[in-house]
């Protein structure tokens, strides 16, 4: 496979590499917080931003995106998990009860051998790597973050598709005790997301285990998340306990809820936009609120490694 072509950006935004560096040495250094790998607690999950063990991962070069990295404390501050409610600190508020030992992830479906894994077995499935991905969320605003995993394709393989498997389904965790805003309706729990076949298979596609050489704090998705870099946020489904290898597309959580607004496919496309705003323009976060907005690219900059996933099909129907 030939050497993806990530976009290049101006050096004056990248984070110089002594700096980087000399950051992950002093997290493996310190060895903060083995016991975070515990159960999860009744903490507010900034209270444990600091106690999350390292996750030791190497870089690698071929998802390298070269941007300024979001700051630390907005990826971990600044997020959408609707369990926790819908204001963006909610999540940070309110999911250090979450639940994330013991975890198991339930793989069944259209495969020849349904399993079940524990997530210390998923750590331990592949080497780490760290890769720094945009974010794009539908509400126009961006970040670039370094998630550490690996392909989700190499869990797939595990479980051997069948040739009836034409959709990935991710289904998420639901803890009432830990979760306040699952009575406020805002969706259909639990929270559903999918792809196809060949969507979750792209290399681009990737388990995530950690964030900022840690492991991910609850609000963002602990234990275990996909990223999807050229779709918006919400196909990235949180915290998830089962994953349905598919002959029919499901549905999904927003589809269901607001099929006008969000489609299946979430690719990110500046030239459709959203029923109530525009997305041909995103504020990156970290920039300050009065910084000029940046020009939304289409498939979120990674159009080179997936348009080809869509060949023949209207993107602006295929929403």
């Amino acid at each position: 496979m030939s050497k993806l072509r990530i976009p290049h950006i101006a050096s004056s935004e990248i984070t110089p590499e002594t700096v980087w560096l000399s950051r992950r040495k002093w997290l493996q250094q310190a060895g903060l917080g083995a016991a975070a790998l515990g159960a999860g607690t009744l903490l507010p999950a900034w209270a444990m931003a600091d106690s999350r063990a390292t996750l030791p991962s190497q870089p690698n070069p071929q998802y390298w995106l070269s941007n300024k990295l979001t700051p630390e404390k907005d990826v971990s501050s600044y997020n959408n998990f609707y369990e926790f409610g819908t204001g963006k600190t909610d999540p940070v508020n309110y999911a250090g009860s979450l639940q994330t030992r013991p975890w198991t992830v339930s793989i069944e479906g259209e495969v020849a051998r349904p399993r079940s894994f524990d997530i210390d077995d998923l750590l331990k499935l592949a080497p780490m790597e760290e890769r720094i991905y945009r974010l794009r969320c539908v509400e126009a605003w961006s970040m670039v973050i370094p998630w550490s995993g690996y392909a989700l394709a190499t869990l797939l393989k595990q479980v051997e598709p069948t040739s009836k498997a034409k959709y990935v389904e991710f289904v998420t965790t639901v803890q009432p005790k830990a979760m306040p805003a699952l009575n406020d309706q805002i969706l259909d729990w639990p929270y559903v997301e999918a792809l196809r076949i060949d969507e979750a298979m792209h290399p681009l596609t990737m388990l995530v285990f950690g964030v900022y050489g840690k492991l991910l704090p609850n609000q963002n998705g602990a234990p275990m998340r996909v990223a999807i870099p050229w779709k918006y946020g919400f196909k990235s489904g949180k915290s998830i306990v089962k994953i349905r290898l598919l002959e029919k597309m499901p549905l999904t959580s927003w589809v269901k809820a607001a099929p006008r607004e969000y489609g299946f496919y979430a690719n990110v496309n500046p030239n459709v936009p959203h029923p109530r705003w525009s997305q041909a323009t995103e504020r990156r976060i970290g920039d300050g609120i009065f910084s000029p907005r940046a020009d939304t690219l289409m498939f979120n900059g990674y159009g080179d490694q997936v348009a080809s996933l869509y060949t023949g099909m209207d993107l602006r129907e295929n929403y």
